[in-house]
């Protein structure tokens, strides 16, 4: 009999060229390839937001998919201002989604239950915490915060965000339903180690390491090993410009850098509020370049040395699987989604102590890359290697196969 999968997908089938724009569609991607996974799996049923209607609509037709079907809920108008706040919105949408799954329930008998996105670890699933099937959550992060020796250059503003964060989080942690479904939940997906060392002791025997970004076959296929045109050594970044990507620390890092070899460029790809700011702090030697297409980015990647992802916290950060799939080394901060995606075989990972301790470290992770083209290489043929055999869709398709194998013959 054929497994039927009910998916909660609130945020399904952005365009990925968005990303840094909206913030939406690095969720929308992970939605949506993990849905066209299940289909190897079962019969999947999603529950997404009426806003992604037009999205999936044509990504179904793009991507020749007629087997899936969408139900697309909306919140009553006069709750429409609750969209400034996302997270709230959300929370109530979860609220309407387990009615409306609860009523397809009694229809269809779904065997399982996986939610998705928003692909957090702290906000409560209603369906999972209340409707009596097998439930599977995540994959999901949210527990990584700035460190707060970094803390000291932001703003008063700033700060305050974190600490609102910070304070909210705690507050969804201990929402009865979030407590209900955690502690129902058959398997819980993690991807990064604070998401997984925020869970308690009696919920991490049931977690699983799992990354919330992926590449696809179309992807990989985009990287020339004949596309180098540079004579400079070139070190490129990419994301929106905002203070916790930490693009400052690494101009920073960077002039020092090339003070020392002044054959060297740094590319800034993105847009942002900070990037008047981090013009006027910059000297000649770094380069900005508009958010692009992501096709165009992969390129550019790809025709790049090193790839230098500054963020204090990102959960996932997607552009850095990106860059391993281009086969660049990676230099990252050992946090979060970052943190989880590099290794000693990809990259060189920091620990960020402090501004001054990370700039300097930095500096040292990029003269090394400099000066050891074989390292480089070795570095590379690692990234490449890893994108593709853990970072791939498909890939990631079988090993959710295997989970929910697992789980469904107990």
């Amino acid at each position: 009999m054929e497994t039927k999968i009910l998916v909660c997908a609130f945020s399904c089938s952005n365009d990925p060229d968005n990303r840094f724009g909206s913030g939406k569609g690095g969720e929308g991607e992970l939605g949506w390839n993990l849905v066209h996974q299940l289909k190897r799996i079962g019969r999947v049923y999603v529950l997404t937001d009426v806003g992604n209607r037009s999205a999936v609509t044509e990504r179904m037709l793009k991507d020749k998919i007629s087997d899936v079907n969408f139900y697309y809920i909306s919140l009553p108008k006069i709750l429409n201002f609750t969209k400034r706040i996302i997270q709230v919105y959300s929370y109530l949408w979860q609220i309407k989604a387990y009615f409306v799954a609860r009523r397809l329930h009694k229809e269809i008998k779904f065997d399982v239950f996986h939610h998705i996105t928003y692909a957090n670890d702290w906000m409560a699933s209603f369906i999972g915490a209340l409707l009596s099937i097998t439930y599977i959550r995540g994959p999901g992060g949210g527990a990584h915060k700035v460190p707060k020796a970094f803390l000291v250059n932001y703003s008063f503003k700033e700060r305050l965000a974190e600490r609102i964060r910070s304070i909210g989080q705690w507050f969804f942690r201990h929402d009865p339903f979030f407590i209900i479904g955690q502690s129902r939940a058959s398997k819980i997906l993690v991807c990064n180690k604070e998401a997984f060392d925020a869970l308690p002791k009696k919920w991490q025997k049931k977690a699983e390491f799992f990354p919330v970004n992926g590449i696809s076959d179309k992807d990989l296929s985009l990287l020339d090993l004949n596309s180098r045109a540079r004579e400079e050594f070139c070190v490129i970044t990419a994301g929106k410009l905002i203070k916790i990507k930490s693009f400052d620390l690494a101009i920073k890092a960077f002039e020092i850098f090339n003070k020392k070899l002044p054959d060297s460029e740094f590319v800034i790809v993105g847009d942002g509020p900070e990037l008047e700011k981090l013009k006027k702090t910059s000297g000649g030697n770094v380069k900005f370049v508009k958010w692009m297409p992501r096709e165009d980015l992969l390129k550019g990647i790809s025709k790049a040395d090193v790839f230098l992802f500054p963020s204090l916290r990102d959960g996932g950060g997607a552009v850095v699987v990106e860059a391993m799939a281009m086969a660049k080394p990676v230099v990252c901060f050992n946090l979060a989604g970052p943190g989880f995606h590099v290794d000693q075989t990809c990259g060189i990972k920091i620990e960020p102590l402090n501004p001054k301790q990370a700039v300097e470290d930095v500096v040292k992770a990029l003269e090394k890359l400099y000066l050891d083209k074989e390292l480089r290489k070795k570095l590379s043929f690692g990234a490449r290697k890893k994108a593709e055999e853990n970072y791939n869709w498909n890939k990631l398709g079988e090993r959710l196969q295997k989970i929910y194998e697992d789980i469904l013959k107990k």
